[in-house]
């Protein structure tokens, strides 16, 4: 004995698209948007391409570029005054991580409410709203001898026999021009540090003060998984700012005494000594190397905050487990019909499929 069922149609349960599709703002959104992709392209990415090509070849600025495969990219790293330029990055990168740290530590004090924090949050921005130039002849006259730094210091006691030539000896004029670099950039770190922290819920804080917690705790289990983005952001701007740096040793000492960065020397090959080749090659290693310390960064930082969990992770788990069951409730629903309908039917030709009866 056959019963028959009533019909069960997806026209009922498949949401029908009214509205028909407007060429004219995808028209305007398509003009939009190739305007700055071809920007993009003309002046960043067929350069890149040209400037890799350029690597492989021995040419200036005039004359027959002459094909030497990859003699430049040996020359990199054969040559000890290359080689030396790329030792300098270390100092940066040193300091790069003690600008992170320090701005970490003022913003988580700054974002909550002290006397005269507006005024600090200024005057620690400040110094990056400085033109960079007009930076490197500030600490040009800071370090040197006999001026500002070495005035202070006598008043502090020091002898200005004792106290060393700031941007001549190369045991500390590294330092000299890595503490320039951190005094102007740390108050950019710490505003979005600053931002980040603002941003979490304040019920977090007093639940935890509820539950006893005591401000390090806080800092570990609420304030560091809730700005893990702008953390890891601000560690990838500062090492490839790091790599790349060239106002302050260019500036202050031209490159002199040791303190010519990756950056400075290339600028020196390609300008100064018009070797095109070389320089290209230069810039195309300093790319593979910024590259791959933000690979070891962002494996070392997930590896750190493995266990952190702000309920982002947590909310898209259940999202994708609830659409994976809406998925397979729908596949379920067209098996009872012989067709399954589309997800979004337009115009009239789309048809329900024929109910299956028994």
């Amino acid at each position: 004995m056959t019963t028959s069922q009533p019909a069960v149609s997806t026209a009922e349960a498949v949401p029908f698209n009214k509205q028909p599709r407007d060429w004219k703002k995808i028209g305007i959104i398509v003009l939009f948007c190739a305007l700055p992709i071809a920007l993009l392209v003309v002046f960043t990415y067929l350069p890149f391409f040209q400037m890799c090509g350029y690597s492989f070849y021995k040419m200036k600025y005039i004359g027959t570029p002459k094909f030497i495969g990859l003699k430049n990219y040996t020359d990199i790293f054969t040559r000890p005054d290359l080689l030396a330029t790329l030792k300098l990055s270390l100092y940066y990168m040193v300091g790069a991580l003690i600008q992170v740290a320090l701005a970490l530590y003022l913003a988580t004090v700054l974002a909550f409410k002290v006397k005269g924090g507006s005024f600090f949050k200024g005057a620690m921005f400040f110094p990056y709203l400085i033109n960079g130039i007009a930076i490197g002849f500030i600490f040009k006259f800071f370090y040197t001898r006999g001026y500002v730094l070495d005035s202070v210091l006598q008043w502090c006691g020091f002898s200005l026999d004792n106290l060393p030539y700031w941007l001549r000896d190369q045991k500390v004029n590294n330092w000299s021009l890595v503490a320039s670099s951190v005094w102007r950039y740390l108050g950019q770190t710490m505003i979005l540090f600053i931002g980040a922290i603002m941003s979490i819920d304040g019920s977090l804080y007093e639940a935890a003060e509820i539950d006893g917690a005591n401000k390090w705790q806080q800092f570990k289990h609420i304030i560091l998984p809730g700005i893990q983005t702008i953390l890891v952001l601000n560690i990838i701007l500062s090492i490839t700012g790091s790599l790349s740096a060239f106002e302050a040793p260019y500036v202050i000492t031209s490159g002199a005494n040791g303190t010519g960065t990756f950056f400075v020397q290339m600028d020196k090959i390609a300008h100064s000594d018009q070797k095109v080749g070389l320089a290209s090659a230069m810039a195309v290693v300093l790319l593979v190397i910024i590259m791959i310390c933000a690979l070891i960064q962002k494996v070392v930082m997930n590896y750190l905050f493995r266990d952190a969990d702000d309920g982002t992770a947590k909310a898209r788990k259940h999202a994708q487990k609830v659409e994976k069951a809406r998925k397979k409730a729908l596949r379920n629903q067209n098996k009872v019909t012989v067709g399954a309908a589309p997800l979004f039917k337009n115009g009239s030709g789309a048809k329900a499929g024929t109910a299956v009866e028994s």
